[in-house]
């Protein structure tokens, strides 16, 4: 595991350095973005897999909701315990200038204690935004990745079962009204990280390609662009606009650490300062022996069970590494892998040498 993943981090040490962007890549159109939807519905036509009543009465209740509506009167009193229905959440998400009659992809997941939502079908559902209305009807067959299986207590299961999708699954109903990236005639550029470089060389590009005082920034990442006020002009202005090269400025050097998994992610751009690096590896081993005290005759005592332990400490040899000034992701990668450092051992040898001031480098620990 540990050659693994030194190995991904030589092979991003490797990469060219930085070239040009297309603005399209490092920026965005403000207005232009995709709409998040989402409902409740049924599935039906499982194999005995759905929801249960007794721990998820919804699921019974929205059946005979559903039958009363189609005309079926489910009489007072009746129980109904279908154990081929499962209730479901359906999201999706409604790309920007999605017209009626487009067809959009849903990802449908169990809320109740249903085991497999494979072979199932959803009901029409409607899908709404966050402002209540209804923008897209979902309905169709899953299509579930996993796959398990049960016997004599026994379980096996493969991926997900509980959650599928359904390609172009909804409908578009509703449009959403979009300015096209403004009002006016201006757009406003975002871009994807704050970066008042970026934002200075995104404007001079743009000035450079369209005359002076077309765009100008008004902070590290909102551009404001004059744009013609047509929309036929304004698609073509937007198309050749997207489409400039953009040097983006250096990456700011950091290292991510991840404590819970301790994996380690360094950029191209960290450096450090002289510095030497030792570690070796202490292991503790516990030896737990039961052992039976067996008293005298006639002693009057009883017969106990004791446990003999035996710990032994052992440490592993080590040697002090010596990292150069200014030494590249390779050169300090090659150094930790000279000390034998597991990967877990390296969250705590970074933030040694953050905290000594010689690794230049911004730390994130998720």
């Amino acid at each position: 595991m540990k050659k693994w993943c030194f190995v991904l981090v030589l092979a991003v040490a490797s990469l060219p350095a930085f070239s040009a962007q297309k603005l399209k890549e490092i920026a965005t159109i403000s207005g232009v973005r995709s709409n998040q939807l989402a409902g409740y519905g049924l599935v039906v036509g499982l194999d005995g897999t759905g929801d249960k009543s007794t721990s998820s009465p919804f699921a019974s209740q929205s059946m005979v909701n559903m039958l009363n509506q189609m005309g079926v009167q489910i009489p007072t009193g009746v129980r109904v315990d279908p154990k081929n229905i499962a209730a479901v959440m359906v999201t999706a998400a409604m790309p920007a200038f999605a017209k009626p009659g487009q067809n959009i992809d849903v990802t449908v997941s169990s809320v109740g204690d249903a085991k497999n939502l494979r072979g199932g079908t959803l009901l029409m559902t409607p899908l709404k935004g966050a402002d209540g209305q209804v923008y897209a009807m979902a309905q169709g067959n899953l299509v579930v990745a996993g796959a398990g299986a049960q016997a004599g207590g026994s379980r096996t299961q493969i991926n997900q079962l509980n959650a599928g999708r359904i390609p172009s699954g909804a409908t578009v109903e509703r449009e959403v009204a979009s300015a096209l990236g403004g009002n006016g005639n201006t757009i406003s550029l975002e871009l994807n990280e704050a970066n008042f470089t970026n934002a200075s060389r995104v404007v001079q590009a743009i000035n450079s390609a369209f005359g002076g005082n077309t765009a100008r920034a008004v902070d590290g990442r909102l551009i404001e662009v004059a744009a013609p006020t047509d929309n036929n002009q304004r698609v073509q202005f937007l198309a050749k606009m997207e489409n400039l090269a953009i040097n983006p400025a250096d990456l700011v050097p950091t290292v991510i650490l991840n404590a819970r998994t301790g994996s380690i992610v360094m950029n191209q751009t960290v450096t450090v300062e002289p510095c030497a690096v030792a570690h070796s590896n202490l292991s503790v081993t516990v030896t737990n022996t039961p052992a039976v005290s067996q008293p005298n005759a006639l002693s009057g005592g009883q017969t106990a069970v004791t446990n003999q332990a035996d710990i032994q400490i052992s440490q592993d040899g080590s040697k002090m590494i010596n990292v150069p000034r200014g030494a590249n992701l390779s050169q300090i990668v090659k150094a930790l892998n000279a000390v034998g450092a597991t990967p877990q051992d390296l969250l705590a040898i970074l933030q040694a040498m953050k905290a000594a001031g010689a690794l230049k480098a911004e730390l994130q620990i998720i």
